[in-house]
This record gives C-alpha cells, sequence and structure tokens, in this order.
C-alpha cells in the first residue's frame, strides 16, 4: 500500500479508556442468592460477577462471568422460602459449594486482574437492586474479615433506575424485553443467569447513552476522591 493509499483510509476510533469514563471505576455487574431478605443474618448461596469490558469501537460488552456456590456461613440462617423461590438445593452433591472466604477470593481475583487490565483503581458494584447484592456482600466480607475487597464500600449503579429512564420497566424480566434481549424463565432466580442478563442490559443502556470518545475531551478525575 502506497502513501497516498494509507492517507485516503478511515482513522481508526478514538475511544476514552474505561478509567477515564467512571472516575476511575470499573463497572462490575453483581448478583447474588442468599438465604432470604436480612443481610445481617440471612445466609449467602450464590454469588456471580461480569465485568464490564470495551470492544474495538469502544463499546461496553460483557467480560468473563466469574460465579461460586456458597456454604451457609456459621450462625446465618435460611428462610425455606427463599429456597422456594431460587431453587437451590443446599446439599445437592453436585454443588460444590466454598466457604464464604473461597467463594470471595474465587470472584474478587478475576475482578482485580480487570481492573489492572483497564489500569482502574476500583470496581463499582452494578446490580438489578443492587444495594441488596452489594450489602450482602459487605455482610460476608465483614464475616471472613477479608482484606481485600475491590468494590467501592457504598457507591453502586442500579439497573433498576437505568431501566425506569430507559425503557419505563424496574422488573428485570420486563426491562430485559424491553431492550430487545431474551429471558428464560425457567434460568431466572440463578446468580449466573441473572448476573449475565443484568450485565447486557446494562451495556444495552449504556451504549445508547451519547459517548464522548475524544480522550482529549474528558478530564480523568481520582477515585479516591468519592
Amino acid at each position: 500500500m502506497t502513501q497516498a493509499e494509507s492517507a485516503v483510509l478511515p482513522s481508526p476510533p478514538v475511544f476514552r479508556k474505561m478509567i477515564e469514563r467512571f472516575r476511575g471505576f470499573l463497572p462490575v455487574v453483581v448478583d447474588v442468592e442468599t438465604g432470604g431478605f436480612d443481610w445481617n443474618k440471612h445466609a449467602l448461596l450464590e454469588i456471580a460477577a461480569v465485568p464490564i469490558d470495551l470492544d474495538e469501537q469502544g463499546r461496553y460488552v460483557c467480560g468473563p462471568g466469574i460465579s461460586a456456590h456458597v456454604m451457609p456461613a456459621p450462625g446465618t440462617e435460611i428462610d425455606p422460602k427463599s429456597l422456594e423461590v431460587t431453587g437451590i438445593d443446599i446439599d445437592h452433591p453436585f454443588r460444590d459449594a466454598k466457604s464464604e472466604r473461597e467463594a470471595l477470593d474465587a470472584v474478587f481475583a478475576p475482578v482485580r486482574e480487570a481492573l489492572r487490565k483497564h489500569n482502574c483503581q476500583r470496581a463499582i458494584l452494578v446490580g438489578h437492586n443492587a444495594h441488596f447484592d452489594l450489602n450482602f456482600l459487605n455482610a460476608a466480607v465483614a464475616r471472613c474479615g477479608h482484606k481485600r475487597n475491590p468494590f467501592h464500600p457504598f457507591s453502586v449503579f442500579d439497573t433498576v433506575t437505568l431501566a425506569g429512564v430507559a425503557y419505563g420497566q424496574t422488573v428485570l424480566a420486563r426491562a430485559v424485553h424491553a431492550a430487545g434481549l431474551e429471558w428464560n424463565s425457567e434460568y431466572a432466580h440463578s446468580a449466573v443467569y441473572d448476573a449475565e442478563r443484568t450485565a447486557q442490559l446494562f451495556c444495552r443502556i449504556a451504549n445508547a447513552w451519547p459517548q464522548r470518545y475524544a480522550t482529549a475531551a474528558a478530564e480523568t478525575v481520582s477515585a479516591a476522591d468519592y
């Protein structure tokens, strides 16, 4: 290819890096399944996470998912009605459940790897009714004394609010349908399935939002200034 020919080719897209988009935070979708609604006493039973990534055009895409089944921590309780909703069989031989500490380690390690990839300082939890997931996550972190929690302790991105603004829907299944995505109710209330669909919903909404792709247009703010 001659210099003249290469000069007429379109320039590759220039877009803002992840670290420049959310004050140094990396969005990570999290979904938990639990033994009830009270994070102070009910058990954490499943956790799944999907870091948000960028494609070559700077659009949000779902990164590789991570998940773990969790053994009820000593002293926590399980409301049988919650198991009727989730369908979780605590004693299933193939559940391969981990202790809370092991489950958190299994999820946090890939999240920290995604942080390093994007040079982000901290993960910010994305969820549908996100503070429910964050409260159970924080409770598990406190119970096992985990010192390397990569998530912001109180800030979240909530797809309930985002979907309400974008589609007028706040129920996850209806919001997913409104976004033109598939929803299978047979797989609902699985941490993995709900996290994947929530991640797709977040990407669909965020990609439709007007973006300023030029890196020079953005001023990076330190994530430490929260």
